[in-house]
């Protein structure tokens, strides 16, 4: 094959893995498919989402476009074999250069960037206690109050969350929040979330606990709607469970 026609199916391939990569770019941009955010975490999560698409975009279309290309403009016809192809060292060389560096920088960025912005401040402003068993969750606050029905945090809150399993591995997880963490028998879990805006199940779905971890029959049933309220509406909720559960007690 001369360097002319080489040089050609190279710049065709080459046109092709632009016009993938701009309408791949260009889909990602424009579709909002990702939920709300409700959480600093959210924002910290969807970023590395976003980054890691950005930059994983163009290696898939590069994949797509050469298999494309090859199979229209280097088929064999009839039952014959197509023409012998001669590997190329600095090809195998720029391919393994390229995705090495990726691979290092996202290992750094979102990487361990990410962890260390999901792990700033560890000190909570409020410690609630996630109790999970087969197929309900029970929420204990600070001051006693216990609920299965709903979970009720106050928004711009700092909240730790310790997480345990009665019986089977569950999974903690509140889409509008992004982050999920295991609620594993006889062993306690952490997650930190900061709510930074008001809201409830009945304005989004994405706010909503749901069991992440398939633990049973009753699984998809596993969830309780979630409900975020200013500091203080919140104070004014826990006071009315407070004197809910005295009257009932």
């Amino acid at each position: 094959m001369s360097a002319t026609r080489n040089s050609r199916h190279l710049i065709g391939a080459g046109l092709l893995w632009v016009v993938l990569t701009a309408i791949g770019e260009a889909m990602l941009f424009g579709w909002e498919f990702l939920p709300e955010q409700y959480s600093r975490e959210a924002k910290i999560i969807d970023d590395a989402f976003i980054l890691l698409a950005v930059l994983g975009i163009p290696v898939f279309t590069f994949v797509v476009a050469v298999t494309v290309y090859s199979a229209i403009k280097f088929r064999a016809s009839g039952d014959e074999d197509g023409p012998p192809i001669k590997g190329s060292g600095k090809v195998v060389a720029a391919w393994l250069a390229i995705t090495s560096a990726l691979a290092i920088g996202v290992l750094i960025n979102p990487g361990l960037v990410g962890l260390a912005e999901l792990r700033a401040d560890p000190e909570p402003d409020l410690v609630i206690k996630v109790n999970s068993q087969r197929w309900s969750w029970n929420i204990v606050y600070p001051n006693g109050v216990e609920t299965s029905e709903e979970l009720v945090v106050p928004v711009d809150t700092r909240i730790r969350f310790d997480i345990t399993s009665a019986d089977v591995l569950h999974s903690f997880w509140v889409p509008a929040f992004r982050t999920k963490l295991d609620a594993v028998p006889g062993k306690v879990t952490r997650l930190y979330v900061t709510p930074t805006k008001t809201g409830s199940f009945e304005e989004d779905p994405g706010l909503r606990l749901q069991c992440a971890e398939l633990c049973g029959l009753g699984h998809s049933l596993m969830a309780i709607p979630v409900k975020v309220l200013s500091q203080a509406e919140f104070d004014a909720w826990l006071t009315g469970q407070m004197a809910s559960a005295e009257v009932g007690s």
